[in-house]
């Protein structure tokens, strides 16, 4: 298993980013710009954002990000900035849910959500990173109505709310 790098100094208010492709730093560039500008109705609300942008994350699957994120106790949430990201216009980040319930369910009450588990991932506009984020943290909405919403678009990507 690949072992990655402790993430420390995240402030629990901001969405984590984690860059795991590098192999164009201007979509990356553009990336992280679009993530750093205000959001909102009418763009009121700051960008909180945590960027990771080492290289020991190069190449790293989704559950390689997972398995090291999860020490984070104040995380729902993680977005990476993989190789899809990099290579489409839009730039749309992986988001996936940290904390899988189905891991702990007990087949005798819960066989059919073990059978038919919920989605786990979806894709994201930079733009909707923060909405995404502040309420998955607050328990506002639920990591399946957001991938309910990016299922519903024509690419597959979630845009602001």
């Amino acid at each position: 298993m690949r072992v990655l790098p402790e993430i420390v100094g995240r402030d629990e208010f901001a969405a984590l980013i984690i860059r795991t492709d590098y192999n164009d730093e201007a979509a990356w560039q553009a990336v992280a710009t679009d993530l750093t500008q205000p959001w909102g109705e009418n763009g009121e609300i700051e960008a909180h954002v945590h960027l990771i942008e080492d290289p020991a994350w190069a190449d790293a699957t989704p559950d390689d990000v997972l398995t090291a994120v999860r020490r984070d106790e104040n995380l729902s949430v993680v977005f990476i900035a993989d190789r899809v990201t990099m290579h489409s216009a839009e730039g749309p980040l992986l988001a996936c849910d940290v904390w899988s319930e189905s891991e702990d369910l007990d087949p005798m009450y819960s066989q059919e959500l073990i059978d038919s588990p919920p989605p786990r991932e979806f894709r994201t506009a930079p733009a909707a990173v923060h909405g995404v984020h502040a309420n998955l943290s607050i328990a506002n909405m639920d990591f399946e109505e957001f991938a309910e919403e990016a299922s519903a678009d024509p690419e597959g990507v979630l845009r602001p709310l």
